[in-house]
């Protein structure tokens, strides 16, 4: 019988459409079975979707179709994180307007999506710049504003004097802006933030409470929120050296059993001290200046060089008041870490020891390492911040770290300097508040008015949404907001008196960090229904990039925090599960010094050589190593090219098979085709058995008791069984690898069926074709449909129940073990799998081969190992 060939360009929009007008996959809040929320991180709509996508999307697609055929209610949302600086310059680049720009993309990437054939509930569907999205967000700001959990101060920027905006930390470049390319500043502004502070040892100590994260994730953001206990130390300053109101300067420390080893104190550029001693000197000014000039963020510190201005102030040793240290304002020191003050031990520290072998000051070493001559241990280039016991620390010496903290704490809390303690202890904390303001037109306005007889007054509710206006102007740098004719222009909702609406937009993180919550009852006339989203949340599977570990997590962890304080939610964790997938990567090409797509290239492999030639030109070309698919290197393979040439299952089938999900996976041509060969073996061995098989009847499958039958349902009941553990764990590689060898030995074994082939073979190949195409299903949805008609079933597959393993199945009635004579193997004895010890020996000693090795005499010792080996010694 000649089979037809799969059709995938046929097939998979057919069934698309079909899924669609049942409304397959639109899940109801009040349906029955346990509920399941399994999401995948959103996507900004570019335009296009990418390998990632395919990935990221399959992923959880099979997770959402195998918890449905277990009968979960399944929740499987999708929507568009769509505000953001990129949609703005676009509009500047292509004169349009950016909702234009973003709706239009939207559409081109749903479109792709649903190419994949993915089970989503669209019609829960938005775009974080729908105003029916952003008004509610306003309501939360404005619930948090009540709540005290956003306010305004001022804060450090980084200021491009060149567009007239604030840059975030990651579009600073060589201290440039990353578009205009000029010198970024550092800049006040009255920033809008939210308290995230004040969950910060909530936000710590619950990560603990999420076995189901992974913990990298969870120790970046340990890391993150950055809790350490130590002491707030309070240095007076020498008097003849220090200018007027300035006494002491307050220190936070972990390391305070390290003081002997003290060399210098460093305050920030903007610490209160350093802007005294500027106002009388100039060089102090314009050091300050081109710290200024630097990026804010702490990892732009880290990176330059370790610059400093000594200020001629002089700090008393705590510990010692004929002892003093050189006070400098360092470019390395923060003013929102801390006091904006620290101190510095270059012995052990390596930030420190780089800054005093500069300014030539005192390295002192006061931890010696285990098994060192404290009288020869000295630092050079690199500071040692290992284990050890104090030295060259008066009254510390011989102390463990951990011992000299106490004794240095007990000591100076019980001083006093202007009459207070010299030092107290205190837990302090990396993570700062969340400043969300951000100097661009396409974001959520915040919901504020300044009036100048009250001051920053909330809008009134009944006044919201505040949206954008259309008609903008990006002609000129900065936020088209303010320079907007009318739309600033408004009345105070207090007074009745002229105002003007704030400008700023809020930070995109803000628009991704409730979300998940959103999707619960989209199209409701407040943030939540509560009900509907305590029921719902928190997501079961959460899948997506490891770059969103910290702040998206962290910031959608602090807000089901701030929206159950405000009565939105009753939770205390967004997502129960988290899963980040590694990245799709490719081999880079190269033309000389031009990087070529991998559409323009053809490989030939020759006597095991690797080579390749320009499609376009026929010239021989280099290439290169595997690296993440970007546009810059060309190495980007576009999904679209991939599922018109092989088809959806085809994409999703390699990126679930050629790794773990966790690790990258290397997309290549060869695997795409070894995917399209499986899917068209499958699709042969279906048509192909489907004329010779009965109708399914669960009676006729309980007698089965023949060798090739009973091995046939035994292989499909073993499969299903391991394939449900692995999807359970997210081993998705490892589910498709268990497919395969179901599919070689189904292809074996049904070699030859035809309609006079054994009634028993013929149920139990039935049987066995039905637990493959309920298998595959999750992750070959299309195939497993066609698959499923052919077998002559109605419906949809994928409202199937996911096969059910019968127990007596997965055990074997026998085992076969080795059977060694004085440890060598002399054959195989197959036993009763239930046989005790004796009876395996008795079993041992009747086989002929031992019988011949014993030549009617007695065995010396008999070794047994049930299920493993038997070793007669003779």
């Amino acid at each position: 019988m000649t089979t037809e060939r799969y059709n995938p360009r046929a097939v998979e929009p057919r069934w698309q459409k079909q899924w669609d007008e049942a409304g397959l996959y639109e899940t109801k809040t009040d349906a029955p079975g346990e509920k399941y929320y399994v999401l995948e991180m959103f996507p900004y709509p570019s335009g296009r979707i990418h390998m990632g996508h395919v990935r990221n999307y399959a992923m959880g697609d099979v997770v959402a179709r195998y918890k449905r055929a277990k009968g979960f209610n399944v929740l499987h949302p999708m929507g568009w994180d769509a505000f953001g600086m990129p949609a703005e310059n676009a509009a500047m680049q292509n004169k349009v307007h950016p909702a234009k720009w973003t709706y239009e993309n939207i559409a081109s990437m749903r479109a792709q999506l649903k190419s994949m054939g993915l089970s989503l509930d669209w019609s829960r569907e938005f775009a974080t710049c729908d105003v029916d999205y952003y008004h509610r967000q306003q309501m939360l700001f404005l619930d948090f504003l009540d709540s005290g959990l956003a306010y305004r101060k001022k804060s450090k920027v980084n200021w491009d004097p060149v567009d007239m905006t604030v840059l975030a930390n990651e579009q600073v470049e060589d201290g440039r802006g990353w578009r205009s390319g000029a010198l970024v500043e550092q800049r006040e502004l009255t920033q809008w933030f939210l308290k995230i502070t004040d969950y910060a040892d909530d936000l710590l100590s619950a990560l603990d409470e999420l076995p189901n994260w992974p913990d990298k994730v969870r120790l970046m953001q340990k890391n993150w929120i950055g809790k350490s206990e130590g002491l707030m130390l309070r240095w007076a300053l020498a008097p003849q050296t220090r200018p007027e109101g300035h006494e002491d300067l307050a220190i936070f420390t972990t390391r305070p059993d390290t003081l002997y080893g003290a060399s210098f104190l460093a305050v920030a550029p903007d610490h209160p001290l350093a802007q005294t001693i500027a106002g009388t000197d100039p060089a102090l000014a314009e050091f300050i200046a081109e710290c200024r000039r630097a990026g804010t963020s702490a990892e732009a510190l880290e990176t330059a060089e370790k610059k400093g201005y000594r200020t001629g102030v002089e700090a008393v040793h705590p510990l010692d008041p004929d002892w003093t240290v050189p006070v400098y304002v360092a470019n390395f020191v923060l003013m929102d870490y801390g006091t904006g003050a620290v101190f510095g031990c270059p012995a052990h520290d390596q930030r420190d020891l780089d800054f005093a072998l500069k300014y030539e000051l005192p390295v002192r070493p006061v931890v010696l390492p285990p098994k060192e001559d404290p009288t020869a241990f000295t630092i050079y280039s690199d500071a040692y911040d290992g284990d050890g016991v104090l030295f060259n620390s008066d009254f510390l010496d011989g102390l463990s770290p951990e011992d000299g903290f106490e004794a240095v704490a007990a000591k100076l809390e019980a001083a006093t300097l202007g009459g207070e303690a010299v030092a107290e202890r205190k837990v302090n904390f990396r993570l700062r508040d969340w400043g969300i303001s951000r100097q661009r037109y396409w974001g959520c306005p915040i919901p504020v008015l300044h009036c100048e007889t009250c001051g920053v007054v909330p809008e009134a509710r009944e006044n919201l949404p505040v949206t954008l206006p259309e008609d903008i102007d990006f002609e000129k740098p900065g936020n088209p907001l303010d320079r907007h004719p009318t739309w600033r222009k408004t009345s105070c909702p207090k007074c009745g008196g002229e105002a003007l609406r704030e400008t700023d937009t809020m930070d995109t993180f803000v628009d991704s960090s409730w979300y998940f919550a959103r999707f619960t009852a989209p199209r409701a006339e407040t943030p939540t229904e509560p009900a509907i989203a305590n029921a719902w949340l928190a997501v079961d599977q959460y899948i997506g990039g490891i770059e969103h570990a910290i702040l998206h997590l962290l910031y959608s962890r602090f807000f089901v925090r701030a929206m159950k304080k405000t009565g939105h939610l009753d939770l205390d964790e967004p997502f129960k599960g988290l899963f980040t997938q590694g990245m799709v990567v490719h081999e880079t090409y190269k033309d000389g010094r031009e990087w070529v797509p991998p559409a323009d290239v053809v490989i030939r492999e020759e006597n095991g050589e690797r080579s390749a030639t320009r499609l376009s030109t026929g010239t021989p070309i280099t290439i290169g190593g595997i690296e993440k698919m970007s546009k810059s290197k060309k190495n980007v393979v576009d999904p679209e090219d991939i599922i018109g040439s092989y088809g959806a299952d085809t994409a999703r089938w390699f990126m679930l098979s050629d790794s773990p999900p966790d690790r990258d996976v290397i997309w290549t041509e060869a695997g795409a085709e070894g995917a399209f060969r499986f899917v068209q073996r499958v699709w042969r061995l279906v048509q192909e058995a489907a004329p010779h098989l009965p109708a399914p009847s669960k009676a006729s499958l309980a007698e089965i008791s023949g060798e090739t039958a009973l091995a046939i349902r035994k292989a499909a009941h073993r499969t299903a069984h391991g394939v449900t553990g692995d999807i359970e764990r997210l081993g998705f590689n490892k589910a498709v690898a268990r497919v395969h060898e179901l599919v070689n030995i189904l292809a074996g074994s049904l070699a030859g069926l035809s309609a006079s082939s054994e009634t028993e073979t013929r149920a139990a190949a039935r049987e066995a074709l039905e637990v493959l195409v309920k298998l595959i299903a999750p992750m070959m949805p299309h195939l497993a449909q066609e698959c499923w008609t052919v077998l002559g079933r109605d419906g949809f597959v994928a409202s199937e129940a996911w096969p059910q393993v019968e127990d007596g199945l997965l055990r074997d009635d026998s085992v076969t073990l080795p059977l060694q004579i004085n440890g060598k193997k002399r054959g195989d004895l197959t036993v009763p799998a239930e046989a005790s010890k004796a009876e395996i020996e008795e079993a041992a000693l009747a086989t002929q081969v031992v019988r011949d090795a014993l030549n009617g005499g007695q065995p010396k010792r008999l070794v047994v190992v049930p299920g493993r080996i038997v070793n007669v010694v003779v």
